[in-house]
C-alpha cells in the first residue's frame, strides 16, 4: 500500500493502520455476509452474532481513528502519506456505518421470523442485492489495500446494478402489500433491510472513491459516474 520510507518505524506504522483497516473490513464482510445468511435461513442465533458484533466494530473504529491522529501528530507526513492517513479514517467511518447496516438486517431479520405471512414475501431482489453488496464490499477492501484505480472505477458502476435491484423490490412491494395487507408489517421490515444493503454499497464506492483520493489526490466523491471513470482512469 505504501512506498519505503526512509523511516522504517514510520513504514511500519502505516502498515500497521493498513492491517487494523483492512482487519476491520473483514469483520464488516463476515457481518453481511452472516446477516444474509440469518435472513435467508431465519437463524436467529446467527442474527444476534452480528448484532453483538457492533461493540467490536466500534472500538475498532477508535482505535485506528486516534491511531491516525497520532502519527498525523508525531510523523507531520505530507502528500500521500497523508492522505492515506487521512482516508484510512475516512474508511473505518464507512466500515463502521456499513457494519450498522449489517445490525439493521440482522434486527429486522428477528422480527420477520416472528411473522408467519412476512415468509411469504417473494424476496429475491434482496438475496441478490445483498450478495452483489458483499461482492462490491470485498473489492472496494482490495482495492483501497492495493491503491487498485481500475478496480474502484469498477466498483462504482456495480453500485448501480445493487441500486436497480433496490427500486425492483420497492416496485413489487408496493403492489404486493396491496394485494396481501397482513403482510405490511414484515413488508416494511424487508424494506429497511433492502434500504441497508442498498446503503453498504455506498459505503463501499465510498472506499472506492478514496482509493482515488490517494493515489490522484483528487476529491471525486461529488461527481458523476462518468466524470469519476474519467479522473480513475485518465494517464
Amino acid at each position: 500500500m505504501t512506498d519505503k520510507h526512509i523511516s522504517s518505524q514510520f513504514d511500519s506504522d502505516l502498515h500497521r493502520i493498513a492491517s487494523k483497516v483492512l482487519e476491520m473490513g473483514g469483520l464488516v464482510e463476515s457481518q453481511l455476509v452472516h446477516a444474509m445468511e440469518a435472513l435467508n435461513r431465519f437463524d436467529l442465533e446467527l442474527a444476534d452474532k452480528v448484532i453483538a458484533e457492533e461493540r467490536q466494530l466500534n472500538e475498532m473504529e477508535i482505535d485506528i481513528d486516534a491511531e491516525c491522529g497520532n502519527i498525523i501528530a508525531r510523523r507531520q507526513p505530507t502528500a500521500s502519506d497523508l492522505r492515506l492517513l487521512m482516508a484510512s479514517s475516512k474508511a473505518v467511518t464507512n466500515l463502521e456505518r456499513a457494519g450498522d447496516e449489517a445490525r439493521k438486517i440482522a434486527k429486522r431479520t428477528r422480527r420477520i421470523a416472528d411473522d408467519e405471512a412476512g415468509k411469504l414475501i417473494n424476496t429475491a431482489e434482496i438475496r441478490l442485492s445483498g450478495q452483489m453488496a458483499a461482492a462490491i464490499l470485498h473489492r472496494a477492501l482490495d482495492a483501497f489495500a492495493r491503491l487498485d484505480i481500475a478496480g474502484a472505477a469498477q466498483i462504482v458502476r456495480e453500485d448501480e446494478a445493487i441500486d436497480e435491484q433496490y427500486r425492483a423490490f420497492m416496485r413489487k412491494l408496493a403492489a404486493f402489500m396491496a394485494e396481501n395487507p397482513r403482510t405490511i408489517s414484515s413488508a416494511l421490515d424487508y424494506l429497511f433491510i433492502a434500504s441497508a444493503i442498498e446503503r453498504i454499497g455506498d459505503h463501499a464506492t465510498n472506499l472506492a472513491e478514496l482509493v482515488i483520493y490517494v493515489a490522484r489526490g483528487t476529491d471525486v466523491r461529488h461527481l458523476s459516474r462518468e466524470q469519476f471513470e474519467r479522473e480513475a482512469l485518465r494517464d
